[in-house]
């Protein structure tokens, strides 16, 4: 299993022990944290890959039963960047489809290491 699948699935499977309400609104926030996870995964797997460390990421998700918070860091010091999409292109889509499945979504320089965290908060209710 490649490593963002496996974030993904590891995700969902947190997702279904956290999240309260019925099975359809537990369904539809596990999908919407497994796709959010495989998108901010990928990028920071590629943004990691330009770097001279060993490519790796870290993942935090936390969550106060309503909405979910995902961290994802990596090693790359430059900002993600949001591209404008070719509708024929095969890649690039990962920041825009954080946006629409996102309540919110940004990135910082943690203090205490080198690179960057990027992380988005689910919406209370499903989009």
């Amino acid at each position: 299993m490649s490593p963002v699948r496996s974030a993904a699935a590891s995700s969902a499977a947190v997702i279904c022990t956290w999240a309260p309400g019925t099975p359809s609104r537990k369904r539809c926030l596990r999908d919407g944290v497994e796709l959010l996870v495989a998108e901010l995964v990928t990028n920071a797997i590629t943004a990691s890959q330009i770097t001279n460390w060993i490519p790796s990421v870290r993942l935090w998700m936390l969550s106060d039963k309503t909405q979910v918070l995902i961290l994802v860091w990596d090693a790359s010091p430059e900002p993600p960047v949001r591209k404008d999409h070719d509708a024929e292109a095969e890649s690039g889509r990962g920041l825009l489809l954080v946006e629409a499945f996102s309540e919110q979504w940004d990135w910082y320089v943690p203090q205490q290491m080198k690179g960057k965290v990027v992380w988005c908060l689910t919406p209370e209710e499903s989009r």
